[in-house]
């Protein structure tokens, strides 16, 4: 039986019969094709488990109604599959993407990143999206003839492009790829990882603005002086009289969710016919990116950015927030990269000594996949006498 191929694709769509392959060569899947199997092994790894207890903004003990890195994840792939599939893109590939693009994210956030990021300045420093790609090449040890997941091409590519080039200074862990040359980091991505990206930014803005208003960080009225957001309110008020506060919030994301999907594809269609792509490759070796908004979605995409960097990320709860997180991240690296002895014993396999450079790459390992609970039990565990080790 070949392999299920998906039909009706654009020609500037990745092909999933043209795959560029896996590092490990494997048979066929009679039932799916090469991006839906690398969607399945992301679901089933360990590290799509944990990030059901990673944070967003707020940490995981905060509250049961906020986002999570894993419910963040899941967002971003319901937006990719409706992008890709009205631009008749590889919708699997584009899954695969989402589901994966936050594989590296430390506990805590942004603010557990950096804290993880000035401990390993002397090594490195620490990058999220390369260590998503050491994950998915490495540390995932799962099955019999590879490490990691042996993903495809298209796939490994696209994560580790999907927010652009990496051009300039390769990121450490990305730079330790022995096949990083291959992925072809100072080009765009195809379509599909930029579609991605793309979704990640729809979500993770407007998820934020759902999540600052339950935390009251904000009021709806507040957000009127908002361009687009105001008008999206007056025209819900004028439809639903009376509708309650909580119901307007999410009529409103709702609104401005399906506006700034439509506004990708309409201006992606635009793009396509102005620069003429015809194949994936075209798409990557266009020089700019292919999926965007339009000028005026992209004015009111950074104004709610703006926004929420303003009343949301430095709010004084979150900053106590990130600033205990930097505090956990960088007393865990100090006290394991000093006493090796003391990580579980799978992971001193891995060391060599004291305040070395393969120590502190394995202390970054063993904390990066840690979730927020895990990484404050174990911060309590170590400098808590009366805590149980």
């Amino acid at each position: 039986m070949k392999n299920a191929e998906p039909h009706g694709l654009a020609p500037y769509a990745s092909q999933p019969g043209q795959s560029r392959g896996r590092r490990v060569a494997e048979g066929a899947c009679p039932m799916r094709n090469p991006h839906q199997r690398d969607r399945d092994r992301i679901i089933h790894s360990v590290a799509f488990r944990r990030l059901e207890y990673k944070t967003q903004v707020f940490v995981n003990h905060e509250g049961d109604h906020y986002r999570t890195r894993l419910t963040h994840s899941l967002e971003v792939s319901q937006l990719a599959r409706g992008i890709a599939r009205n631009l008749q893109l590889n919708e699997d590939l584009a899954e695969a993407l989402a589901l994966a693009h936050d594989l590296g994210h430390t506990p805590f956030g942004h603010a557990g990143e950096e804290g993880l990021n000035a401990a390993m300045s002397a090594f490195g420093g620490f990058d999220h999206n390369a260590q998503t790609i050491r994950i998915l090449t490495l540390l995932e040890q799962r099955y019999a003839g590879f490490d990691g997941l042996n993903l495809t091409w298209e796939t490994l590519e696209g994560i580790a492009k999907h927010n652009g080039p990496v051009v300039g200074e390769i990121p450490r862990a990305l730079n330790a790829y022995p096949e990083h040359v291959a992925l072809e980091l100072d080009t765009y991505a195809g379509a599909e990882a930029q579609v991605a990206a793309i979704a990640d930014d729809i979500a993770y803005n407007n998820h934020d603005l759902d999540d600052g208003l339950r935390a009251g960080f904000f009021t709806l009225d507040d957000l009127a002086a908002l361009p687009m957001l105001g008008d999206l309110l007056s025209e819900i008020r004028v439809e639903h009289s009376g509708l309650t506060t909580s119901r307007q919030a999410h009529e409103m994301i709702r609104r401005l969710i399906s506006r700034m999907v439509a506004d990708v594809i309409a201006t992606t269609r635009e793009n396509v016919a102005r620069y003429g792509v015809d194949s994936a490759d075209a798409v990557r070796r266009l020089g700019a990116p292919l999926v965007a908004f339009s000028p005026e979605m992209e004015q009111v995409n950074r104004a709610i950015k703006t926004y929420l960097f303003k009343h949301m990320y430095r709010h004084f709860r979150v900053n106590r927030m990130s600033s205990k997180a930097k505090r956990v991240m960088g007393d865990l690296f100090t006290f394991f990269l000093a006493e090796p002895g003391c990580l579980p014993t799978i992971w001193q396999a891995q060391t060599d000594g004291a305040d070395t450079a393969r120590t502190a790459e394995t202390v970054a390992d063993f904390i990066a996949g840690m979730t927020d609970r895990f990484a404050l039990d174990e911060h309590a565990r170590i400098f808590d006498m009366r805590e149980r080790t």
